[in-house]
């Protein structure tokens, strides 16, 4: 009986025994793919970041031996050419150090017979666009042989048109935009839109006007005059700048329209004496200069530099920007 009745229980513990063999043995079958793929990701991640280093260190090694050979190919004399393109600002492409440093370069070059800054701006901060006016003009006076132009593109306004001012000429197309002499500072206000929301504004600052531009706060009469006062002056510099810039050149400078901000097309400016002459970059390095072979002097930034620039962009400072709190802008 102990036989019959104990033989069933060995059975199934035989049995219980080979499914836990087979499941051991599925799961560790499991296990070593999963493994496998891991370690295929990495290696391929690894193998990735290793094409990327190769493909970035090519590119910085060779970038200066392409430029030699760019060099080695020109001849014995040459225009220089330098981008001024977007908006004028500090860290941008069109920035007072890239300009300022390209042209330091190109005066600096035993065979730059000329310098042209090809503009193609809405203008930009007084501040950044002044630094570049007295550069020019300083290094025109250390370097006299060496003649600046400015050529228009498609637009020369504002803070751009405070640049152009410093060179020796200034030549547009007959379709550009030039002008714009005039100073902005703009913002928005949200107090009605707070009272209608029932928001409550709380600001907290130490001394009598320090959040005068405060978008939730109303304007105060006191502080409008005060910071149209601001704009007047930057505005009056200027305006003074261009005439030191320009000179005689500028045929009536109590126009009463000239220094009012309005804009107008090459063709217009041309009898202003805002510009003196229609044409292109190439146009003026071939018929003006008389050195048609262009270079590019123009500070290029490099891969790192334009990925960590579209990085390096914050909420706070874009939302800084929207709400107003840029500062005037010559535009």
């Amino acid at each position: 009986m102990s036989d019959e009745w104990g033989a069933p229980p060995k059975a199934n513990a035989e049995s219980g025994s080979a499914d836990d063999k087979s499941w051991k043995l599925l799961e560790k079958t499991l296990l070593a793919g999963v493994q496998e793929q891991r370690r295929s990701r990495r290696w391929g991640i690894f193998f990735k970041l290793l094409t990327f280093v190769y493909l970035f260190g090519a590119l910085v090694m060779f970038s200066p031996l392409i430029n030699l050979e760019k060099s080695a190919s020109r001849g014995a004399h040459y225009t220089a050419l330098i981008e001024v393109r977007g908006v004028i600002a500090d860290k941008e492409s069109a920035s007072a150090d890239n300009i300022v440093g390209s042209l330091r370069t190109a005066f600096e070059d035993p065979k730059v017979k000329a310098i042209i800054l090809r503009i193609n701006s809405p203008g930009g901060s007084p501040v950044q666009s002044g630094y570049v006016f007295d550069e020019i003009r300083r290094l025109r006076g250390l370097h006299p042989d060496t003649k600046v132009y400015a050529v228009i593109s498609d637009i020369g306004a504002s803070g751009a048109y405070y640049i152009a001012s410093a060179a020796d000429e200034i030549y547009a197309d007959k379709s550009s935009l030039v002008g714009s002499i005039g100073v902005t500072a703009a913002g928005y206000g949200f107090v009605g839109t707070m009272e209608k929301l029932g928001v409550e504004r709380r600001a907290y600052s130490s001394g009598e006007h320090k959040a005068f531009l405060d978008p939730f706060q109303p304007q105060k009469a006191d502080e409008t005059r005060f910071w149209q006062g601001v704009l007047d002056t930057t505005h009056n510099q200027f305006i003074a700048s261009v005439k030191k810039g320009r000179g005689d050149r500028l045929k009536d400078k109590d126009h009463p329209e000239l220094f009012s901000g309005l804009v107008w097309s090459g063709e217009q400016a041309l009898p202003l004496g805002l510009i003196d002459g229609l044409g292109s970059a190439s146009s003026v390095a071939r018929d003006v200069i008389g050195e048609k072979e262009l270079v590019d002097f123009t500070v290029q930034e490099s891969p790192f530099d334009r990925f960590s620039k579209k990085l390096g962009a914050s909420v706070a400072e874009q939302l800084a920007m929207w709400m107003g709190f840029q500062g005037p802008t010559l535009r």
